[in-house]
């Protein structure tokens, strides 16, 4: 092991016996052709799968749209990418100097892949074991899966009306602004939706336009009969 890698190591939970699998792990495209492409594709079917496997045992109750809303947070680029910072690993990168001019050792893409190809290398360094890969993951994540809700899956007002009547082969619901008061910078917008299952408008007011739809498209809900509630998916 050298010296060069050991603050790595140490905030990865995980030393490289092959440093040269680390090394492809942190090679950007931009070097050329050896690249960390095909273990950032290895690992990303690893990191969705242990996720995944954690989520279903952690929200026995939850149902399949939680868990896959629940797991797309914890796998999208914005947490890969505070994960690669958290580790320091613009540090390291092997970049062209085209990408190194541009600055690409701060890019959140960039990061998050390299988080991916590291887990793809751990992989191949247990041979394939499972275990060895699922122990670092959770301990990386550990923090933050502790802090998730189901509660948080709980979709807006106006994607629910979307997907309830797109479900039902019906027109998507239809919103206009009828009127805004106030000062510019203290507006009060009222919203229209109509939806054409109903006979009724329903009304929404609120502080932004967007606000304002979303009021109006839980109030069409109701008048539709869904339970607001919940989360039914």
């Amino acid at each position: 092991m050298t010296n060069q890698y050991i603050s790595l190591y140490n905030q990865l939970g995980y030393h490289f016996q092959d440093e040269a699998l680390l090394e492809l792990a942190l090679s950007h495209r931009s070097v050329g052709g050896k690249n960390n492409e095909r273990l950032e594709f290895l690992g990303d079917s690893i990191l969705n799968y242990v996720i995944g496997e954690d989520l279903y045992h952690r929200f026995s109750d939850a149902q399949e749209g939680q868990l896959s809303r629940l797991r797309a947070r914890m796998v999208k680029g914005a947490t890969l990418a505070e994960l690669g910072r958290e580790f320091g690993l613009s540090e390291y990168m092997k970049m062209g100097s085209g990408e190194l001019k541009s600055g690409g050792y701060r890019r959140d893409s960039i990061l998050a892949d390299a988080v991916e190809a590291i887990i793809g290398a751990i992989h191949l360094e247990n041979h394939g074991d499972m275990a060895a890969c699922k122990r670092v993951i959770l301990n990386w994540y550990q923090s933050r899966l502790e802090k998730l809700s189901v509660k948080d899956t709980l979709k807006d007002p106006k994607t629910r009306l979307q997907e309830f009547l797109q479900s039902r082969q019906q027109p998507l619901p239809q919103y206009e602004v009828v009127n805004v008061k106030g000062q510019a910078h203290q507006q009060t917008f009222f919203v229209e939706c109509r939806v054409e299952s109903l006979e009724e408008v329903a009304y929404g007011k609120g502080t932004s336009r967007r606000i304002a739809e979303q009021v109006a498209a839980g109030e069409a809900l109701i008048l539709l009969g869904v339970d607001t509630r919940e989360e039914k998916q």
